[in-house]
């Protein structure tokens, strides 16, 4: 019976070792005894090669056999008309007819590599049940593999040639339906000013690019509104679009129509039927134009991802809608029994500011209603001081102390946040059935679902300035009280810098309303006052701080209980530093770590923040990692500013391509 390759490799040494030891002296001594060695050497060699080429007859013998043996017929592989082999380790010991066919041409080799036949064979993955996918002579197999018991490491190799079916197969799931919905940013508001030619010659010009790109597919292309088209295409083309991260974005924004125009695209694949794929793709525009437009939002079955999102969003300046959903709003406070008010965790002025004002809503449509605040971990101590101050205080309590009083017709109204993960409490929402949001961010993946009413618009600077708007339709015989309006004051101050950044025409107007309702900017720039302390470790955050690719990167230890306020000061101190585009300062905070991050529209620190679960907006946003120490926040932002650099230089090497 064959002994294995451990016994040839003795021989062999052996061979070897007789050779040295007795060529040397005889050479020197007779060089004419050499022929003795030399027979024995060629002797050696040739039982070798005896044995070697005994190998495969053996192999073959004991597979292939078709003997009855005690009445059994024994097993065979050597007639299977698949390819199949012997391994021992990487040494292909035995192959059938197919194997030798396919892999050596219909010749015999003598003890070949299986790594150099099979570069990707792993004979684990192959002992699974699903097998191994190979590729090899221009074929595809699936390699499936089993040790043969009694024969040491030997391994008996069989591989199915599904070269068609898996072709196929590639080819149904690349030629998929996937399904876009385009829409154009802020078309009334661009188009409405321009002239007749104007409009013609901008809309030709978008015409005309996306008929090009959706020319590159397979698919087609049809304009079903003014603003808005769809577009059927196959999946590969969708891979092909993920891989130019929808360069149409730069194209339609690059074109020189008098005003910039960007597109929001909804991209829908992936689904079982085209038709969900169209409710794919619908679910994707609705979150890529709350999240400002100019991006492309593909949703699959595992969640979204987006491309773009540089540019700020379109400010609406008709009142229609606000008019429309501050009706609703009311009827839906009037048809509750009660309302509680909630923002974000960590409140700032704007979260409590917007609070206050639809607490004022729900009281001129005579229901109860209170706020559920954290007090200790507010940013907005000030405020909710000068209101205990003015014996206002019952209107603010603890989330906890709310949830007994939560019923079937109790309607939960959250302002200045639409991701679930950041609610000031999330035992409230998933108690009460009806819910609102108004909201200023940017969507992200996490946000509240199906929500009764929302008022959502990415543009507005704050969302005290949404809450303004739906004010200055109520009757104005029981408006705002002075106090009211200067907390909204503050909540559209603070969101804006002093009026310095994310600004538009509809944010003067609410601050103009509020000046006329009685609100005092001396009294306002009061609530942002701070005290030594935090003056003190404001500036000696300021003073750690570093500069890092254009951004402003401060770590802090964490702080004692009341000064969060610290946190955001900080963050905009920064950004008055020259060469300064964003700024990012690492609190330490309950084994965490809080984000704070400002930028000055050139850098969306949304983007930066979002990967670590994060959000905001473009010029403002912020995180909480939990069971992360600052330094390792610190690392992560770093990754993220790379990753955000790198992507702006291939953008702006792209278009200095094209130009």
């Amino acid at each position: 019976m064959y002994k294995g390759r451990g016994f040839d490799t003795v021989l062999l040494l052996v061979l070897l070792a007789a050779c040295a030891a007795l060529a040397v002296p005889v050479a020197m001594l007779r060089p004419q005894w050499l022929i003795l060695p030399a027979a024995a050497v060629l002797l050696v060699l040739a039982l070798l090669l005896w044995r070697l080429h005994g190998l495969r007859a053996f192999i073959a013998r004991c597979l292939g056999a078709r003997a009855v043996d005690d009445g059994h017929l024994q097993a065979t592989l050597a007639a299977l008309p698949i390819q199949a082999c012997l391994l021992q380790k990487d040494t292909i010991l035995w192959y059938n007819a197919p194997f030798r066919d396919t892999f050596f041409d219909g010749e015999d080799r003598l003890r070949p590599s299986a790594s150099a036949v099979l570069p990707e064979l792993d004979l684990n993955v192959c002992a699974r049940p699903h097998g191994q996918d190979l590729t090899a002579g221009g074929r595809r197999f699936t390699a499936y593999a089993s040790a043969v018991d009694g024969a040491g490491n030997a391994t008996i190799l069989v591989l199915v040639d599904d070269t068609v079916y898996k072709d196929t197969l590639e080819e149904y799931n690349a030629s998929r339906p996937a399904y876009l919905v385009i829409a154009v940013d802020g078309y009334d508001e661009i188009f409405n000013d321009m002239k007749d030619s104007e409009q013609a010659h901008a809309l030709e010009a978008i015409n005309s690019l996306l008929e090009e790109y959706i020319a590159r597919t397979n698919g087609f292309l049809r304009r079903v509104a003014n603003n808005r088209y769809i577009a059927v295409v196959e999946e590969r083309d969708v891979r092909r679009m993920r891989q130019e991260r929808f360069d149409i974005l730069d194209k339609v924004r690059a074109l020189n129509t008098g005003s910039t125009v960007t597109l929001s695209i909804g991209v829908g694949h992936g689904g079982r039927t085209l038709a969900e794929c169209q409710e794919m793709a619908r679910q994707s525009i609705d979150i890529a134009l709350g999240r400002g437009g100019d991006q492309a939002a593909v949703k699959t079955l595992d969640g979204f991802e987006f491309y773009g999102g540089i540019s700020s969003g379109v400010e609406k300046r008709s009142h229609v809608r606000s008019r429309i959903l501050c009706n609703a709003l009311a009827d839906l406070v009037r048809q509750s029994d009660s309302v509680i008010i909630m923002g974000h965790r960590l409140s700032d002025l704007d979260a409590v500011g917007s609070a206050i004002g639809i607490l004022r809503l729900c009281r001129m449509c005579e229901k109860p209603a209170v706020i559920a605040i954290r007090r200790e971990s507010s940013l907005a101590g000030p405020l909710l001081d000068a209101f205990d101050e003015a014996g206002l205080s019952n209107s603010f309590i603890e989330p906890e102390q709310t949830l007994d009083a939560i019923g079937p017709d109790t309607l939960l109204i959250i302002v200045d946040t639409y991701q679930e993960r950041l609610l000031e409490s999330a035992e409230i929402y998933k108690k009460c059935r009806r819910v609102v949001v108004i909201d200023h961010h940017r969507m992200a993946v996490g946000h509240i679902d199906a929500p009764l009413l929302v008022y959502h618009e990415p543009y507005a600077s704050s969302a005290s300035e949404l809450v303004c708007e739906l004010l200055q339709f109520m009757p104005a015989e029981e408006n705002v009280t002075p106090l009211e309006a200067e907390a909204l004051l503050a909540g559209i101050m603070l969101d804006t810098r002093s009026f310095a950044l994310h600004v538009g025409v509809r944010t003067f107007e609410a601050a103009a309303w509020l000046r006329s309702r009685g609100a005092q900017t001396a009294r306002t720039k009061q609530l942002f006052n701070t005290s030594k302390e935090e003056y003190e470790a404001r500036a000696r955050i300021v003073e750690a701080a570093y500069l890092y690719k254009g951004c402003a990167i401060a770590v802090s230890e964490e702080l004692d209980a009341g000064m969060n306020v610290v946190l955001p000061m900080a963050a905009n101190d920064l950004l008055t530093l020259n060469g300064v585009d964003a700024s990012f300062v690492i609190l330490a905070k309950n084994k965490g770590a809080n984000i704070s991050a400002r930028s000055m529209g050139g850098l969306n620190v949304q983007v930066i923040l979002e990967p670590l679960g994060g959000g905001g907006h473009l010029t403002m946003a912020g995180a909480q990692l939990r069971d992360c120490t600052p330094h390792e926040a610190e690392r992560r932002i770093r990754e993220q500013i790379d990753a955000y650099r790198a992507k702006q230089a291939a953008l702006a090497a792209g278009s200095a391509a094209e130009t």
